[in-house]
């Protein structure tokens, strides 16, 4: 069995790979390229700024450059998130005169060094305002696939909570104002999926995250530089790659979001990030899908076990019902019958076995 599932995973791996290069081959792709070009890439200490601020942001960018840029508003009371712009300025400062010929001091007929005025430009940053795209409204940005999947899934609740007894951190839904489908949150050990998605989306967000906190798990007391987990690109194709095969497996189409999410976190169509962790993708995958099916296994003995049980209860509740309904309407039960019956019987002998005999008979 478990080398049938690891043939499966594998695949289905290839399956994902071919869809991504398919995908990347699409006008629709080179569309997306276009317009992710024009947002502006930001160093680490501001990706960190707004991942404090704001951990599910995904776009980012200034206000004029939404409205102008990308013809979208942002929307009345969004609270802006802070981020440092590099703001360098200007002094003038004395210092000795260098020939640029021998490269040493200028001297003068006294023997001073000759002082000249220069500039020195001084690096400092200032406080600037950006939004995410969450915040934002106007013109559709570009996209290389549905920004949700529909559709009902069946056994759904014996499902998602197979899948959700996998998890190592507990599992609830929220209202996600930022427009994520889902978060691990590091601080708190948890995992949220946005309320109001279809059976689909839910499965899938819930697998996706499980997989962060499987792999991607970190103790916020070690310092960043003893930190060793792999870049956000990375993180988000490992994850988003197990869930589309888990749900292939069973029977669960994700494809026209998985393989644009997957694309849109690659960082070229060499698909680096998808090839080097596909070890990591189908070892979990595998993993994963072992886990449900003991757990559904288990969820179905359970259920029909108290099936048997509620069964059992209907039976002894009517049993009640039909006996306090009898005392209602004052008519005997049947052993009650019987007692009486045997009532009769008993006085009958006694009555016979005391009786005189007979004149005749004697």
């Amino acid at each position: 069995m478990e080398n049938v599932i690891n043939k499966q995973v594998k695949e289905l791996t290839d399956k994902l790979e071919k869809g991504i290069k398919d995908l990347f081959e699409s006008d629709r792709y080179k569309e997306y390229l276009k317009t992710m070009s024009k947002f502006h890439n930001y160093s680490f200490n501001n990706v960190l700024l707004i991942a404090m601020q704001r951990p599910d942001a995904s776009l980012i960018a200034g206000y004029n450059a939404w409205k102008n840029g990308h013809q979208r508003q942002v929307r009345k009371g969004e609270k802006a998130i802070k981020i440092l712009a590099p703001a360098p300025y200007v002094i003038k400062i004395a210092q000795d005169k260098i020939d640029p010929v021998t490269q040493k001091k200028v001297f003068d007929k006294n023997g001073k060094p000759v002082q000249e005025e220069v500039e020195v430009k001084k690096l400092a940053f200032k406080i600037v305002n950006v939004f995410d795209v969450s915040q934002t409204e106007g013109k559709e940005i570009p996209a290389i696939g549905v920004s949700e999947l529909q559709g009902n899934v069946k056994q759904y609740q014996t499902l998602f909570e197979a899948v959700k007894k996998v998890s190592p951190v507990p599992v609830g839904f929220e209202q996600i104002s930022t427009g994520a489908k889902g978060y691990y949150h590091l601080a708190d050990k948890r995992i949220a999926i946005n309320e109001g998605m279809s059976e689909l989306h839910n499965l899938k967000t819930l697998i996706h995250e499980i997989t962060h906190a499987k792999l991607h798990d970190i103790d916020l007391n070690i310092p960043k530089d003893q930190i060793n987990r792999p870049d956000r690109k990375t993180r988000e194709v490992q994850a988003e790659s197990v869930a589309y095969v888990v749900c292939q497996h069973y029977g669960l189409d994700t494809s026209d979001y998985s393989f644009a999410y997957v694309a849109g976190w690659s960082s070229s169509q060499q698909l680096g990030e998808l090839k080097e962790s596909l070890d990591t993708i189908r070892i979990t995958a595998s993993g994963i899908i072992k886990e449900i099916d003991q757990n559904m296994e288990e969820l179905q003995k359970n259920q029909t076990k108290e099936n048997r049980e509620s069964g059992n209860s209907h039976q002894i509740k009517d049993d009640t019902c039909n006996f306090l309904s009898e005392r209602k309407s004052n008519k005997p039960s049947v052993i009650a019958k019987l007692h009486q019956k045997q009532d009769n019987i008993n006085k009958t002998s006694t009555f016979e076995k005391n009786a005189p005999m007979k004149e005749a008979e004697r």
